[in-house]
Parts: C-alpha cells; sequence; structure tokens
C-alpha cells in the first residue's frame, strides 16, 4: 500500500531537520512540528553542546529570557522520555508547556502548546516523539561532526560563560553573605522576622551555589566519566564487527575535561577507529587515554598490517579536529607490525600572542615555530614537536623570516632575543 500524504508529510519533515545546520536545528524542529502542535517558543537544552547548550526558536520574550537553571528543573522533574503537559517557570512566569526528554538527555520544552488544526493531542504526540528523538541525535551527531570553525566558537563562548558565571556568583553570594550576617546581629530587635529573612536569604545563596554548579557541569567532565562514554558509544562496534577493543583507562582523579575537549575527544577515537577497522586484518585495537594536567594524551594501535596513512580517508578530517582544538597528531605505521597514533589535546585555550608576536603579526604556528628556533630545535625536531610535516616547517619559516626582516636562522634568533631584551627594559 503507498504511503498517505500524512506519512509523505512526515517523511519530508525528518529530511528536512535531518538536513538542518546545527545553528538552524531549533527553527527547523519548529518548523516540522507545527503541522501537530502550535507553540509559542520552543526551547532545546543539551549538554551535548557546551558552548550554546540552548537551541531556541519563536517569541523573543520567552526565549531572550528562559535560563538554565529552569530548564534543569523541568528536566529533573521528568520521570522518562513520555511527552509530558504541566505548567512550569519558564522565562520567569509560570506558562503551559509541553516537556520531554530525549534517549541522549536532552530536553525539549513547548511553550503554551496547542494541537494544530485537525488532530487530536493523542493522534499528533506519536509524530511529535519521533521528531524530537530524531532532532536530539541529529544535535549529538553534529556536534561530534561539528567543523573546526564551530569547535572554535564553542570553546570561545565555554570561556566567556564560565567567566560571567564567575563573576555573578562571586558578586551575588557576597551580597547574600553581607546580609545574612547583618540579620544574625543581636541588635536587630525583631527576631522572628530576622530568622525569616534569614533563611530566605540562606536558600538564595544555596540556590545560586548549586546554579553556578549546574554550569560548571556543562564546562567541564571528568576525565573518567568521558572515557565511560566512549566505552559505552564503542561497544556496539565490538559486538557486531567481531573486533576486540582493550580500553586503558586514564586515571580517576585526572583533571577534568572542558567539555568541548571531552566531545571533540571521543569523536576523534570514533573516527580513528572506524578508519582502522576499514583495513585488512585487524583484530584488535587498543584505546588509552591519559591526561598530563595540561593535555589529554590519547594513544591507539591496531594490529593491522599498517597499511594506515595520513592520505587514507577521513585521516584528514580528522586532524583538522585535533588542529581546530590547538592539538597534535602523529601517526607511526609499519607493515606487517601495524598503526599506532598519538593525539595530544590541550585542555587551556591557547594564550594571546606575546607583545613582540602582536608587533610583528605573527599567527600563533609562527610564533610556536619561533620559540621552538630559539630553543635550538632544527626543521625535523620542530615538525615532531607540531606534529607536521618538515615542508609545513618551512614554510612557517619563510613567512617567519619575511616579518622579522631577516635571512636566517640565526638573525631571527638575534631579533627575538633583542626584542625580549628590550621589553623586559621597559
Amino acid at each position: 500500500m503507498a504511503p498517505t500524504h500524512d506519512a509523505l508529510a512526515l517523511l519530508d519533515a525528518a529530511a528536512d531537520l535531518a538536513d538542518a545546520p546545527l545553528l538552524g536545528i531549533a527553527e527547523a524542529l519548529r518548523t516540522a512540528l507545527a503541522p501537530y502542535v502550535r507553540c509559542s517558543a520552543l526551547v532545546i537544552f543539551t549538554e551535548d553542546c557546551t558552548g550554546r547548550p540552548q537551541k531556541k526558536a519563536g517569541a523573543e520574550n520567552i526565549i531572550s529570557r528562559v535560563s538554565l537553571d529552569e530548564l534543569d528543573a523541568i528536566r529533573s522533574a521528568l520521570p522518562d522520555l513520555a511527552p509530558r503537559r504541566t505548567t512550569e517557570l519558564i522565562a520567569g512566569e509560570p506558562r503551559p508547556v509541553l516537556a520531554a526528554r530525549s534517549t541522549t538527555n536532552a530536553l525539549l520544552v513547548l511553550t503554551d502548546p496547542a494541537p494544530a488544526a485537525g488532530w487530536r493531542d493523542e493522534e499528533a504526540m506519536p509524530a511529535v516523539v519521533r521528531l524530537w528523538h530524531l532532532a536530539a541525535v541529529r544535535i549529538r551527531d553534529k556536534v561530534a561532526e561539528a567543523a573546526p570553525s564551530y569547535l572554535r566558537e564553542s570553546r570561545a563562548a565555554s570561556a566567556e560563560r564560565s567567566r560571567l558565571t564567575a563573576e555573578l556568583t562571586d558578586q551575588h553570594s557576597t551580597t547574600l553573605e553581607t546580609v545574612l550576617a547583618a540579620l544574625r546581629s543581636p541588635h536587630q530587635p525583631d527576631e522572628s522576622a530576622r530568622r525569616a529573612a534569614t533563611d530566605i536569604a540562606a536558600a538564595a545563596l544555596v540556590r545560586l551555589r548549586a546554579s553556578a554548579d549546574r554550569a560548571a557541569s556543562l564546562l567541564e567532565e571528568p576525565v573518567a566519566r568521558a572515557f565511560e562514554r566512549l566505552q559505552a558509544e564503542l561497544r556496539p562496534l565490538e559486538r557486531f564487527s567481531g573486533i576486540s577493543l582493550q580500553f586503558v583507562e586514564p586515571p580517576a582523579d585526572g583533571r577534568a575535561l572542558p567539555g568541548e575537549v571531552a566531545h571533540a575527544a571521543r569523536a576523534i577515537v570514533r573516527a580513528l577507529v572506524l578508519a582502522m577497522v576499514e583495513q585488512d586484518e585487524v583484530r584488535r585495537i587498543r584505546i588509552q587515554w591519559d591526561c598530563d594536567g595540561t593535555n589529554l594524551l590519547i594513544d591507539l594501535r591496531d594490529d593491522g598490517q599498517g597499511s594506515l596513512c595520513p592520505a587514507h580517508d577521513g585521516m584528514r578530517r580528522i586532524e583538522q579536529r585535533v588542529q581546530a582544538l590547538d592539538g597534535r597528531l602523529r601517526m607511526e605505521a609499519m607493515p606487517g607490525w601495524g598503526a599506532d597514533v598519538f593525539v595530544s589535546l590541550p585542555l587551556d585555550a591557547p594564550k594571546p600572542p606575546s607583545r613582540e608576536a602582536a608587533e610583528w603579526g605573527l599567527g600563533e604556528r609562527e610564533e610556536q615555530v619561533l620559540q621552538l628556533l630559539e630553543g635550538g630545535l632544527r626543521n625535523r625536531a620542530i615538525a615532531a614537536e607540531l606534529g607536521v610535516s618538515e615542508n609545513t616547517v618551512k614554510f612557517h619559516l619563510r613567512n617567519l623570516f619575511r616579518k622579522l626582516g631577516v635571512g636566517s636562522r640565526a638573525e631571527a634568533i638575534a631579533v627575538a632575543a633583542e626584542a625580549r631584551q628590550s621589553g623586559a627594559r621597559a
């Protein structure tokens, strides 16, 4: 029997949703849901996007004021994945909402929901649930496949939100603690009023600190938990491919990973595992994570014939993801002995360029090459340190010499040393 018009419309909506860009997925979902349910605003809360945990579309007076606290409270109250109609505090006001969680633990909230014309609520919900779960999975997948520019933007947004959260926490904590001290003073005549005010202020302080903790949980993920999520994601591949995956866990007390590093690391490992599996005669892959306090260190080794190479399909995209987080990738492959891939991802955003580098107009990579040059390293050692080819090092050196107005390595080192000495005297 041929599909009905409604079924074809649902398939078209699902296709449009699957193709929607990450930053436009909330609007795409609202459009897809419009034939089934109307709403004044649509809000998605997802921990997969550390830079933008909210995806929003609809009424500006709602989407501009909704808070993570409100969304977290709604999600915590949902007992399962079934959609639920209720009244919740959204954008500072009680509103009727339709809320639902997904298998990825993302949250969907529709404000002022009402069935679209021609639909009863119980008839529309199956389509709504299916489209929502598709959107949630696509968000997770799109973050894993995101372009380097999105990763850089996400890291910048995370850092800015962390700074603002810390400032607000300090500001309001100081204010509330001062209020508590004043209200607890023995000179206050109205004891009952003081007690009530103290209780209110103490509760507000607890909520504020809990809010800061929730914001921090979006920004960071314990390294052991991030590795556990990676294992869970790769288990189906192990079951169905016949490949044995050996996991060497990181220290449980290792430094927490910034959210975008944790997500990117899992995506990089998944892509590397798939590239290794495509080789002939691979039966075992060893996956190890470690943390040296400043970098997440990833090591993958297979037992194949050593045919994996940088020109392999997908390896270029993997390297781009690594470079987007200022990381390094190095690969060693020996015929008959397998391939070994090392990835290092820094846990902190890159530091701003030095005064001298800014004056000379040096790019970040050129400044790194200059520092290694001053350390006495030759081209091959610089290439190994930066995880690039010797030809790339030569390219950066040519640009470096041109910007410094020199013609040799010795001159470049001398000019840099003189500039730093002048800066120190100033």
